[in-house]
């Protein structure tokens, strides 16, 4: 991980390469193709479970009015999709006890 404690894609792929044995390169493809077809699902409304770690789950927000902080003004704000991630119970508990 790098200092801030952010986990890359560099850092998935090297702990492939140490945990299933496959060459950097191969396991590089593997996490880039395991987030392709992440990306490919929810590009297409699916939504995305990995038992014990969480879900990515599409929301459709409707239309709502909004206030400008600066000037107080009401605001129209757009209908949009958002993308939520909820961790799973053995996600928290693991988080937790990391504590």
């Amino acid at each position: 991980m790098t200092e801030a404690g952010t986990m890359t894609r560099a850092d998935l792929a090297e702990e492939v390469h140490r945990s299933v044995g496959l060459s950097r390169a191969e396991s590089a493809g593997l996490v880039e193709q395991m987030l392709a077809h992440m990306c490919h699902a929810l590009s297409q409304g699916q939504n995305v479970k990995i038992s014990g770690f969480g879900s990515f789950v599409l929301r459709d927000k409707g239309e709502r009015m909004g206030r400008n902080p600066k000037t107080g003004v009401e605001v129209a704000i757009e209908p949009r999709r958002v993308l939520t991630f909820r961790a799973s119970q053995v996600m928290r508990d693991r988080i937790v006890e990391g504590l």
